[in-house]
């Protein structure tokens, strides 16, 4: 009797385009938002990713047989999807809205991925993608994900060992008392923590390869699904400034100053 063949791994990465993390963030006047006026470039936490996908290939050989990445945006989020293809990534999807539209939120991004997903003829067995989006920073989507899958999942994962024979996945994730050790079985949704790996720069080869990669473009009507968001932001508002501090000279000048403030001590 010949031995079943062993499932080769397709692998699904999430990406986001987001204001660029060396940017200072303005509210907008109307106080409804940020300016989105700035340079734009992938969420970090999808960097990471990316690269954690492109070294199971490394490590896993012709165990990988694809990496795909999928983003919803504007026409700009191409930008970010060819980043992507640069650093490794084989083929992409875009989900294209109009620049107008707003962002979506965690649980119509979870149902177009489920969308995605359900469409593609050789299955996903793993999905990696970021723990959070830097610019509204949910961390929810991958959560939410699995569970429309109904999947196995592993958040804030620092390491990732990935077994396609057995079908499984050895994840270290990092919680508030240290690190936890979790067994997953595939098909499974990993999200990516700062500890993971350090994304590599796409080399300029590479860049002129990534042109010539595919990218699929759809529509949300295509896939079903409706991102209209359904939180209203009521007002964004910057931080107050910060008031410069002072200096005392003994413990009475520093007990005086916090009564001034209205602090008072508390009575054990």
């Amino acid at each position: 009797m010949r031995p079943s063949a062993v499932r080769l791994l397709n692998i699904l990465v999430p990406v986001k385009r987001t204001v660029d993390y060396a940017v200072k963030i303005r509210v907008n006047p109307d106080q409804k938002g940020v300016d989105l006026n700035v340079k734009h470039s992938m969420n970090p936490f999808d960097e990471i990713a990316v690269e954690e996908a492109v070294r199971l290939r490394e490590k896993l050989k012709d165990e990988v047989k694809s990496i795909k990445v999928v983003t919803i945006g504007p026409p700009k989020a191409a930008e970010t999807l060819r980043t992507a293809l640069a650093m490794g990534a084989d083929s992409a999807i875009h989900i294209e809205v109009p620049d107008s539209a707003p962002a979506p939120e965690p649980l119509g991004v979870a149902k177009a991925l489920r969308a995605v997903i359900q469409r593609e003829k050789e299955g996903v067995d793993l999905v990696i993608m970021g723990k959070q989006a830097i610019d509204d920073d949910a961390g929810q989507t991958g959560q939410m994900l699995a569970g429309l899958m109904d999947w196995a999942q592993a958040t804030f994962a620092s390491k990732l060992v990935v077994d396609p024979k057995k079908k499984e996945a050895d994840v270290t994730r990092e919680i508030d008392g240290g690190l936890e050790e979790l067994k997953c079985r595939l098909p499974l949704v990993v999200t990516t923590d700062l500890r993971l790996n350090e994304p590599r720069y796409a080399s300029l080869p590479n860049i002129m390869k990534a042109k010539k990669k595919p990218i699929q473009k759809l529509t949300p009507s295509e896939l079903g699904v409706d991102l209209t968001p359904i939180l209203e932001t009521v007002k964004v508002a910057e931080p107050p400034k910060r008031v410069g501090g002072g200096k005392v000279e003994n413990v009475d000048q520093l007990i005086a100053k916090l009564k001034e403030a209205g602090i008072t001590p508390v009575k054990s």
